[in-house]
């Protein structure tokens, strides 16, 4: 893992990085004209999809979240994104219910 090493990676993302970092990309041809378009297509689509929000903060808080967020290798919005995603879908635990 050269280029990324974040705090804490499990063995699955290990192997995942591991894997692209094997890749050789002088083997991978260049996409085809329509094939480019199409990606194009498809990335617009998707960004399509996701909504802007705005919202305040204390600086105090953003501060944190930024350090926190290059702990983990990440941009803040992205933390944040990744945070409120697994609130939401039930993956993200309080450590109060940890320790019962």
């Amino acid at each position: 893992m050269k280029k990324y090493n974040p705090k804490y990676i499990d063995d699955e993302e290990k192997g995942i990085v591991k894997s692209i970092e094997a890749v050789d990309l002088q083997s991978i041809r260049k996409p085809t004209k329509q094939e480019q378009t199409e990606i194009k297509n498809t990335a617009k689509d998707y960004l399509k999809k996701e909504t802007k929000m705005n919202i305040r903060i204390d600086p105090y808080e953003l501060n944190r979240i930024k350090e926190e967020a290059a702990r983990e290798g990440l941009k803040y919005q992205t933390f944040i994104k990744s945070i409120l995603h697994k609130y939401l879908s039930g993956q993200l635990i309080e450590k109060s219910k940890l320790t019962g």
